[in-house]
């Protein structure tokens, strides 16, 4: 089972990531994407990486902008499973840009 990081850690590793935020025992970020339609398939493209790496986070859809929030609810706060599917995330963000 993986352990809750330390506040330390946690600082450490949102700095490398800019597009997220701590919320009390999670991480989250909003993705605004172009259209409605884009939004739906990024979504859909974090939830098909999210069933593949059986880490799951909350998605919360409001038009065109998406709210991923990560938490490892097993462990009680935010490990290094999240911080990896943050980058996981940030990843398909730069590539559904692209397209």
């Amino acid at each position: 089972m993986a352990s809750v990081m330390s506040d330390s850690a946690i600082d450490a590793a949102l700095a490398e990531l800019p597009d997220w935020q701590r919320t009390d025992n999670a991480i989250t970020r909003v993705v605004e994407s172009p259209t409605f339609p884009e939004a739906v398939a990024l979504l859909q493209d974090v939830a098909a990486a999210a069933e593949a790496a059986d880490h799951h986070p909350d998605m919360d859809v409001r038009w065109r902008k998406v709210t991923y929030t990560l938490s490892t609810h097993s462990a009680g706060g935010i490990t290094e499973l999240d911080v990896k599917f943050a980058r996981k995330i940030d990843a398909l963000v730069a590539d559904s840009a692209k397209n």
